[in-house]
């Protein structure tokens, strides 16, 4: 499914569903554009329509549990995410206000995501404007930089104090698992996290993607701090492997990031800052790019100075080191001792150089 606010999106429902239904409805101003239908099994739209007098109808094959589904208009980022259940649903909305709908006639679970949807528009409209930000600011404009993450930070509080009042106003409700999987998950620390998810109902959390949430909680448990770090193997800039384990012997910051990322390309300098001070003190970093362009890649790495070992399999979000570690979000790192254990992660700005000043001197 289509990338959806934040980050990438994977959640869905819970709940035994019905015979299949109709999802239907008006866009207004946007007569001639496709619109899409997507489920939430992969990126490929299951069917798409032109509007002629706004008008839309997808017929929706029923599946074993509810999921949420997705509506995408042409030329518009954000997806309206609903959930097939009981009867026909009608939307009515206009392509300006896309994906927030001016009146709709649903189930309990949509209502929810279209409030979701609603009470996270402001924020939508931040992380644009961050980004845009964060795209202009120059390599040595230090203010700048730290005017960003103050920023970039009060941003994220402000996410996740929207999300945990939504999640406690509908514990029951799908929207909550997709709140809870998609902004608050790289945002709280795991007993939060954890925290959260079992205040959901038990019909939420017992679900296929309830289950999916345990595993990544036990996952990330046992990739926590004090466990070895499993080895990955991946190319290098040249197009030459290179394994994590061989590094063993030296402490290594695994820094995930992707020429993309504005927050990333923000906090490279503190990055460099410390590998500049540290690197004759049996101290390197692995970067793991989560770029698809390798031009764009190897631009970014020259443009911010960034004179270590790169890697990457150019398979943007689906990495398979990225995936093999449940990383959701960049910048993300871990750092790994000379014996191969995972010692501290999501080591940003001064926390990077304190570590090291701890561990190294």
């Amino acid at each position: 499914m289509k990338h959806l606010f934040l980050m990438v999106c994977c959640a869905a429902g819970t709940l035994a569903a019905s015979a299949q239904s109709v999802i239907s409805g008006t866009v207004s101003g946007a007569d001639g554009k496709k619109i899409y239908l997507f489920d939430d099994a992969d990126n490929n739209p299951n069917d798409s329509t032109v509007l002629q007098n706004g008008q839309f109808s997808f017929t929706i094959k029923d599946k074993k549990e509810l999921s949420v589904y997705a509506l995408v208009l042409e030329g518009v980022d954000q997806p309206l995410l609903f959930v097939p259940e009981g009867g026909p649903q009608q939307l009515t909305l206009s392509a300006d206000k896309f994906p927030v709908a001016s009146a709709l006639k649903a189930n309990d679970n949509t209502k929810a995501m279209q409030e979701y949807q609603q009470q996270f528009q402001p924020l939508i409209q931040r992380a644009h404007a961050l980004n845009q930000e964060a795209a202009g600011i120059s390599g040595d404009d230090e203010a700048a930089k730290e005017a960003f993450r103050k920023k970039a930070a009060a941003f994220s509080n402000d996410v996740v104090k929207v999300g945990k009042a939504f999640v406690k106003q509908h514990p029951k409700a799908l929207a909550s698992m997709w709140m809870l999987m998609n902004e608050l998950r790289p945002r709280l620390e795991l007993a939060d996290f954890e925290a959260q998810f079992t205040s959901l109902d038990k019909s939420l959390q017992n679900g296929k993607y309830g289950q999916s949430v345990e595993q990544y909680i036990h996952r990330q448990k046992a990739s926590g701090i004090g466990i070895m770090a499993e080895d990955f193997s991946q190319d290098d800039t040249d197009g030459k492997a290179v394994k994590l384990s061989s590094f063993r012997g030296k402490y290594v910051l695994v820094d995930f990031w992707a020429s993309w990322c504005g927050p990333c390309r923000a906090e490279n300098p503190n990055v460099v800052k410390a590998f500049n001070k540290y690197k004759d003190k049996n101290f390197t970093i692995l970067s793991v790019s989560l770029d698809e362009d390798k031009n764009r890649w190897l631009h970014a790495i020259k443009q911010d100075g960034l004179t270590w070992t790169h890697v990457s399999d150019l398979h943007g979000w689906s990495n398979e080191v990225a995936v093999q570690y449940n990383i959701r979000s960049i910048p993300s790192n871990f750092l790994v001792d000379p014996q191969g254990r995972i010692i501290a992660r999501n080591l940003r700005g001064p926390a990077l150089e304190d570590k090291l000043d701890e561990i190294l001197k």
